[in-house]
This record gives structure tokens, C-alpha cells and sequence, in this order.
């Protein structure tokens, strides 16, 4: 054999050049590491001087020349069957050049002398790499991977090695085929060498992803996505993917002129950091994908490929090539990629998966329109585990604290994102501190207001560099209240109570212990914040549903909300009445009553009704008295409106279905003729327009009540006056009272008694029904108590004639009602007087109390005893008056001086008549 190259081809498939090679000046700065057959280059000048490059087989000496036939002639046969081991051998028993032939370059020259895992790996390469992957060498070489495992990674090693003299000469063809190799071998070897290989590989993927054509981008990320599909298994230490994270974050980033490579370029940006996920995210020996220094890089790139919606292409396509498409767009893919993140996220990592989200929102201004920040957070909600939504929550409530000075639109935009994480956080899992969320969302909406009053973010100094405005401040506001609401519907029903209570202490009012600001800013500042507050109340209850009125309003909370009733502004009333409704509506039946009219037959509203339960009749007995009262002073309002007179209706009717026995509907048609009464007499200077809408509440009232309660005389009472006005005085009815144009009549001082309801027909129709006709024929008065003079909404003369004028009315028949006029100087000064007894009377009780509660039990004991002495003193008089000797039988003995002395004889002693004896 006289080759250089044992038959062995090169890349491109051409043969060594046979025989003497001519000299050349090159020698040993060649490449020493290349593993292609020399191609005519010349060879080293140690190579040039022996005639041993010839590559004879080693002839043995005459004197051994062996015979055919025996052994040593088999043996020699051997040698010429071998010319390239022979040749070793020669090299080093003749030549110190030994190490010189045996580098590596000269390897590549002689085949045979190179190690069986590169002659495999060298075959698996084709003549024309069009031709791809020699599939029966490749087999080979898999074959020889898995029968001889610790070769595996100098497999790899030479694979790298050539992938990387092939990138750098742009043999791109091998370049394919390298990594369909690396790929097959990943695939089928599993063993505990394979780390190794491993290391090769990702050393030969980051080579790739580090190269500037696309196509080499995309052919390492899908070799490093099919890598990370598979389970090794053994865990490696050292292994590290910071590399790979940013790599991929920047491909996600691409910004490639040709709309088809980039958007190519970002998919595979976004399948390989999901497959750093997928490799790393469950095995805790593995770098922790979690850290910040990793998050910051993977969260910001999906939620860019989320954010920037390619344009659709101008021809429609097929549906079936749309759904295609939108498959394989890179929003789809980073969504899909987001939500395996976040659903593999445990509790300790979820703040760490939040954070940079929050933070792109502000440095991309998307706050502002909420869309995508809404969408992004829906698909955080949906994707984690449900007992997480909490920290979720808690992130946003910090974010809004941290941007409590920015923009309200930006402010409105967190929150209303707040608003939909909680509504899909739906089984209420907002955590321990339920009460702190809805204390951030109250203190939000206080420095709203005052950011609204000072035009300022900084209320201490009035001076700030922003321009803020009104309406934007009032959006932020009405997107918290909305937020407390949803936040609450999520809530069982104890928690709703809880907040509920905590909202209502929370509301500035007179008689409270919380401190009223004064002056015309400070009554601005209390006014917007009772209405703000009342109104974030108000969407609480809507969603509240509770059999129990005991639960559902406890005295303490029903207590501050009807102070606030009875404040000045109508508005807060107006609020206060719609909580109350929201409480006492558990059928739905407020919309059927949304207006006021005479109905005839109430059947066609289709009213759920049930019987009252004992704990309500509970409520109401109550309750039930401090209700009257506070409706009977709202309607006395001067400045109620149509929604005023509606709620008021609402209530009453709602009352009757929900709350109502014999006993409460009683007084509530004693309070409705009280109602009238304030419109007939008039004393509160009532204009036209609020006596005829109390008029026409109350024939609104008592025919539906009459309908309810089903007696003919009460029902044909009340049907012959709405008749009588129908035709005498319309503008006492609801259907010419609340329209947009009410029809009015100012001389409501004469109308004949006809148009009235009268408490004396009333009580004798329904007395003889069974109902408490003694109950019915007193006026209704109300009890006035400390929370009116607190209120300072009447003068104490106005209060007393009020007292007076109603104990006026309660003659039996009310046509013989005394007028007002014959109020004198006398009954108004003996009702002072009366008042003046009462509060020493309650100052005196006050008095006692407080000794027994302060004094030292000393000096109540001695203060007992001297009672108890002088008590004792007084019954020992009473008995000695009281008890006399019984009359002696045998008569007065008259003592000395002539007087008769009556002598104490004993029973036993006595002699009395044979008649008294049996």
C-alpha cells in the first residue's frame, strides 16, 4: 500500500493523493486539530525525509523470514493485511519523529490511525450535504453511542469541534446535519455520561444563537427546545442557563426588517425560554429560574410579544389558514408561554413573577388605557393556583400605595385592573388582612379628595408640578368604589358584615366621636368624603344577601347609618335610603316599585312574598319605632326630590312584604296619615311641590297596603278618595305628581275633607278585621331623642310645638282636630316646664348611677344601712298604726280620768257568742 490515505474521503468525497507527495514549504502551524484527509498541502519537512512516507508494509529481515505455513508465516500474512499498524510500529522502533506522525493532522491523513468514534462520526456526513444525513451511518454511530457510553462525550467534543469549523467557514449544509446528529444521539441516550455531552451540545446551541443569520438563530433554539423536552436522569450542578435566558429574551425583541424573519426570529425566542422553563422550573438543583435576575428578562419579553399585535395580513385568508395562523403568531405562543410560567409558579415565587410585570406597565405607560394591563392580569389570574390569588391582590394594593402621587388616570387604571383580579378571584381568596385591603382603598379615596379640594399631591405645602384635574380625581373615585364592591361580592356574608361595619366607621358624622373639620374647606372635605364613603357602603349591600335582619343590621351599625340620615344634605340621604332598601329587598322586589302609582291590581307585578320569620318580627320589635321616626323627619325635608319620595316608597312597601305582621302594618299606616298630616297643616313652610308629593306617597301607599291585607272596607275606603281626587284634586296623585312636568295646585289650604284619608274611618274598617283599632285611632308621634338636637337640624321651639301640635291630634275623631292657632303662651310654657322636669328627672338617674359606679363600697354600705334603718323605722310606724287589739267581749273599760282604755285580752281568754261557736 502505497498511500498516504488509506481510501479514506474527504468532505467534499474526493481521494487522497496517491503516491509521493511533493514538497512544500508548510508544515507544522497546520491546523492540528482538523480531521479532514489531506487535499494536496504539504506536508511537514520530518514527513519529507524518510522514504518510510511511503507507507510500505515493514519487511522482515532474511534471517526470519518465515515459511507459508507455519505461524510466523500467518503472522507476517497478518502484518501485510494491517499496512497502517505496521507502520506505527516502525515509526517507533526507526524514527524519533514518532509524535510527529502521530498528531493529530496526520491522523487526518491516514484514516486508519484515526479512533473509531470519529471515522463514525465522519461518515455520518454525505459527499453533497443536500444529500443530509447518512441514516445508516448514523445509525452506526448510535449504536456505537449506546454500546460504549463513556464515549459518548468526546462524541460530542468532535461534533462540536466540527460544528464550529463549519460555522466559521459558512458550511451551513454540515452545519444542518451536525445538529440533526446531536439531536438523534440526545434522543436515544440516557445514561449517566450524558452530562457531558450535554455541556458539547449547549456549547455548540450557544454558538448558533451567537451568529447573526436567522437561520442558525431558529436551528439552535429548536436543537436547545428538543434538549429540554427531555427528563435526564441525573441532575447536574454546574450546568448554567444564563446565557440562554438573555439570548432568548433579545430574540423575543427582534426587530428584523422583513416581517416574516422576525416574527419567525420572536417565536423562537419565546419557544426557547420555554424551554428554559420547562427545563428548569422543577428541579430545584437545577439555577433557579425564579430570581429576579431571571424574571426580569423572561416576563418583560412575553408581555411585549402579548402587547405588539401583528396587522393582518390585507387578504383575507380561509378560516381554517386564519386559525392557523393565529396559532402560530407570537402572541398566541407568548400567552401560552406565560401561562405554563406562571401555573408551575409556588407561593414563594409568585411576588418575584409579579414584579416585573408591574414594572413594564409603568415604564410602557399601559395603565392609562387598562386593555392590556386588564388582559395581562386575567391571564395571571386564571393561570395560578387559586390559593395564590391573594398574593396576587396584595401586589396590587402596594403598587397602588407606590403610586399614590401619579396620575389619577394611572391610579384608575390599577384599580379597576384591581377590580377584575377580584371578581375572578372568585372564591374568595383574598387572605388574612381582608380588612387592610379595604383600609388601602379607603385611604386612596381620601387623598383623592383631598388631592380634588387642594389641587395639589402634596396637601401639606398646596405646591406640586402636576396639573391636577377634576374629573380624572372623580373617575379614580367612582373606579375604587367600584373596586370596594367587588371586592366585597367575593366575600362570605360575615366578612361583608365586618366590612360593611368597618366602612360605616369610617363615615365622619356629627354625633360620632371623629373629629369634623371646620370651616367651608373643612365642611367640603367631610361632605365628599360621607358621600364617597356612603356610596362604596351602598355597593357593598347590593351584594349582600342575609335571611337574618339581626345579622344583617346590628344596632351599633344601624345606629351611625341612621345619623346620617338625618343630615342637611340630600344627597346623603338619598344614599342612606338606598342602603336601607338594599338590606330590606331580599326578593328582588325593588325594581317593581322603581315608580310611584295607584296600581289597581297589584297581582300583575307578581310580588315574591313570604311570612314574616320570628327573628325578623325580632328586628322590627326592635327596630321598628327608630325607622318610623327617621322616615317621618325625611319626608319633613324641604329639600327632597322625586328619588327621594320614590325610595321613601320603596322602603314602606318593602317593609310591608318583607318585614311585616299585623302589629307593623298598623303603624305603618299610622305613620302614612302622620305623613299626610305634615302636608295638610303645613308648619315646616312646605312648598307646593313637597305637599303634593307627600299627598300623593301616601294614596300611593295605602292603596297597595289596602291590596295586600285583603279587607273589602278598608280597600273600597281608600279606592272612593283616590276616585274623589281623581276627579277634584289630580295633583294629590303620583301620575300628575312625578313627571317630569308635575301638575300643581297652590291652593292645597282649602281642599274639602273628601280628598283626605281619615284615621278615624280607617281604625273602624279594620277594627272590625281584627286589627288593634285602638292602636290605629292614636296619631302616630314620634319620639324624639338626643340624635335630633345633635343633628341641629330644628330649634328647640320648633321641636316642642312639633310635640305639642302632634298631642293635639288625639282626639278620637280628627275633623274635630283643634287648629294650630289655639296654641297660647300657657301649654307652650307647661310643655318647657314639663322638658325641664324630665331632664332633671334623667340628670338625677345619672347622678345615682355614677355614685354606685365611682363611689367606695364603704360609703354605699353605710349609705344602704341608713336606708335600710329609716325604712325600717317607717314600717315599725305603719305597724304600730295599722295593728290594733282586737275588741275585748266583755266591753270598754273606762280608766281613770275617764278615759276608756282598751285592755289586750288573749285569744284563748275570749268568750264569744254560742252563734260564732260551732
Amino acid at each position: 500500500m502505497r498511500a498516504l490515505h488509506c481510501g479514506q474521503r474527504g468532505h467534499n468525497g474526493t481521494r487522497a493523493v496517491r503516491g509521493r507527495v511533493p514538497p512544500a514549504s508548510c508544515g507544522l502551524h497546520a491546523e492540528p486539530s482538523s480531521a479532514e484527509p489531506c487535499r494536496g498541502r504539504a506536508l511537514p519537512p520530518c514527513l519529507r525525509e524518510e522514504s518510510l512516507l511511503r507507507c510500505r508494509p515493514p519487511v522482515p529481515p532474511p534471517a526470519s523470514r518465515a515459511r507459508p505455513g507455519t505461524a510466523a508465516f500467518s503472522r507476517a500474512e497478518s502484518s501485510r493485511a494491517e499496512p497502517c499498524t505496521g507502520f506505527a510500529l516502525e515509526l517507533k522502533i526507526l524514527s524519533p519523529l514518532t509524535s510527529c506522525l502521530l498528531s493529530p493532522g496526520v491522523c487526518g491523513c491516514c484514516g486508519a490511525l484515526r479512533p473509531r468514534y470519529k471515522r463514525l462520526v465522519d461518515n455520518i456526513f454525505p459527499e453533497d450535504p443536500e444529500d443530509g444525513l447518512v441514516k445508516t451511518n448514523m445509525e452506526k454511530l448510535t449504536f456505537y453511542a449506546l454500546s460504549a457510553p463513556e464515549k459518548l462525550d468526546r462524541i460530542g467534543a468532535y461534533l462540536s469541534e466540527r460544528l464550529i469549523r463549519d460555522v466559521s467557514r459558512h458550511r451551513y449544509g454540515y452545519v444542518c446535519i451536525a445538529m440533526e446528529a446531536l439531536d438523534q444521539l440526545l434522543m436515544a441516550c440516557h445514561c449517566q455520561s450524558i452530562n457531558l455531552f450535554v455541556e458539547s451540545f449547549l456549547k455548540m446551541v450557544a454558538k448558533l444563537l451567537e451568529s447573526e443569520k436567522p437561520n442558525l438563530q431558529i436551528l439552535g433554539t429548536n436543537s436547545f427546545v428538543k434538549f429540554a423536552n427531555i427528563e435526564e436522569d441525573t441532575p447536574s450542578y454546574h450546568r448554567s442557563y444564563d446565557f440562554f435566558v438573555s439570548r432568548f429574551s433579545e430574540m423575543c425583541h427582534s426587530s428584523h426588517d422583513d416581517l416574516e424573519i422576525r416574527t419567525k426570529i420572536r417565536m423562537s425566542g419565546i419557544k426557547g425560554l420555554q424551554g428554559v422553563v420547562r427545563k428548569t422550573v422543577n428541579d430545584e438543583l437545577q439555577a433557579n429560574i425564579w430570581d429576579p435576575q431571571h424574571m426580569d428578562k423572561i416576563v418583560p419579553s412575553l408581555l411585549f410579544n402579548l402587547q405588539h399585535v401583528e396587522e393582518a395580513e390585507s387578504r383575507s385568508p380561509s378560516p381554517l389558514q386564519a386559525t392557523e395562523k393565529e396559532k402560530e403568531s407570537p402572541t398566541e405562543l407568548a400567552e401560552r408561554c406565560l401561562r405554563e410560567l406562571l401555573g408551575r409558579a409556588a407561593y414563594g415565587n409568585i411576588k418575584n413573577a409579579i414584579t416585573p410585570v408591574l414594572i413594564h406597565l409603568d415604564n410602557h405607560s399601559l395603565w392609562e388605557p387598562k386593555i392590556f394591563a386588564t388582559r395581562c392580569f386575567r391571564i395571571i389570574m386564571y393561570s395560578i393556583q387559586p390559593q395564590h390569588s391573594h398574593l396576587v391582590i396584595q401586589q396590587l394594593l402596594g403598587h397602588l400605595d407606590a403610586n399614590s402621587k401619579s396620575a389619577a388616570t394611572v391610579r384608575a387604571g390599577i384599580v379597576e385592573v384591581l377590580s377584575e383580579a377580584a371578581v375572578i378571584a372568585a372564591s374568595g381568596s383574598v387572605g388574612p388582612t381582608v380588612l387592610e385591603v379595604f383600609n388601602t382603598l379607603l385611604r386612596q379615596l381620601r387623598l383623592s379628595i383631598d388631592y380634588a379640594l387642594t389641587g395639589s399631591y402634596n396637601c401639606i405645602t398646596g405646591v406640586s408640578t402636576k396639573i391636577i384635574k377634576e374629573h380624572e380625581e372623580r373617575m379614580f373615585q367612582e373606579a375604587v368604589i367600584k373596586t370596594i364592591g367587588s371586592f366585597a361580592s367575593t366575600l362570605p356574608t360575615y366578612q361583608q358584615s365586618e366590612v360593611m361595619a368597618f366602612i360605616m366607621n369610617k363615615v365622619p358624622l356629627p354625633s360620632s366621636q371623629q373629629s369634623i373639620e371646620a370651616g367651608k374647606a373643612g365642611e367640603n372635605r367631610n361632605r365628599l368624603t360621607q358621600i364617597m364613603l356612603l356610596k362604596s357602603l351602598l355597593q357593598v349591600s347590593v351584594g349582600f344577601q342575609c335571611s337574618n335582619m339581626l345579622t344583617a343590621l346590628p344596632s351599633a351599625f344601624l345606629d351611625r347609618l341612621l345619623s346620617a340620615a338625618l343630615m342637611e344634605d340630600a344627597e346623603i340621604r338619598l344614599f342612606v335610603l338606598e342602603i336601607l332598601i338594599s338590606f330590606i329587598d331580599r326578593h328582588d322586589n325593588r325594581q317593581k316599585f322603581s315608580t310611584i302609582s295607584t296600581i289597581s291590581d297589584i297581582s300583575v307585578l307578581k310580588l315574591k312574598v313570604e311570612k314574616c320569620s320570628r327573628q325578623d318580627t325580632v328586628f322590627m320589635k326592635k327596630h321598628s319605632q327608630q325607622l318610623f321616626r327617621h322616615i317621618y323627619l325625611i319626608c319633613k325635608e324641604e329639600s327632597n326630590i322625586q328619588a327621594h319620595y320614590e325610595a321613601l316608597y320603596s322602603m314602606l312597601v318593602l317593609i310591608s312584604i318583607e318585614l311585616a305582621n299585623e302589629e307593623v302594618v298598623v303603624d305603618l299606616i299610622r305613620l302614612v296619615l302622620a305623613v299626610q298630616e305634615i302636608a295638610q297643616i303645613n308648619e315646616d313652610n312646605l312648598t307646593a311641590y313637597n305637599r303634593c308629593a307627600l299627598f300623593a306617597l301616601g294614596a300611593a301607599y295605602l292603596n297597595l297596603i289596602s291590596q295586600l291585607i285583603t279587607v273589602p272596607t278598608f280597600c273600597q275606603h281608600i279606592h272612593e278618595v283616590i276616585q274623589m281626587r281623581q276627579k277634584e284634586a289630580p295633583y294629590l296623585l303620583p301620575e300628575d305628581v312625578f313627571v317630569e312636568r308635575p301638575r300643581l295646585s297652590k291652593s292645597l289650604d282649602r281642599l274639602g275633607p273628601e280628598v283626605f284619608f281619615w284615621q278615624s274611618k280607617i281604625s273602624e274598617v279594620l277594627g272590625g278585621s281584627g286589627y288593634n283599632a285602638d292602636r290605629l285611632s292614636t296619631p302616630y308621634v314620634p319620639q324624639l331623642t338626643d340624635e335630633d338636637r345633635l343633628s341641629k337640624r330644628k330649634s328647640i321651639g320648633e321641636t316642642i310645638s312639633l310635640q305639642v301640635e302632634v298631642e293635639s291630634r288625639n282626639s278620637p275623631e280628627r275633623e274635630q282636630r283643634a287648629p294650630a292657632e289655639e296654641i297660647t303662651y300657657e301649654t307652650l310654657k307647661k310643655a318647657i316646664d314639663s322638658v325641664a322636669v324630665e331632664e332633671q328627672e334623667r340628670e338625677r338617674r345619672r347622678q345615682v348611677v355614677e355614685k354606685f359606679q365611682k363611689a367606695p363600697f364603704e360609703e354605699i354600705a353605710a349609705h344602704c344601712g341608713a336606708r335600710a334603718t329609716l325604712l325600717q323605722s317607717k314600717l315599725n310606724q305603719i305597724f304600730e298604726i295599722t295593728i290594733r287589739p282586737p275588741p275585748s267581749p266583755s266591753g270598754t273599760i273606762t280608766a281613770a280620768y275617764g278615759q276608756p282604755q282598751n285592755h289586750s285580752i288573749p285569744v284563748y281568754e275570749m268568750k264569744f257568742p254560742d252563734l260564732c261557736v260551732y
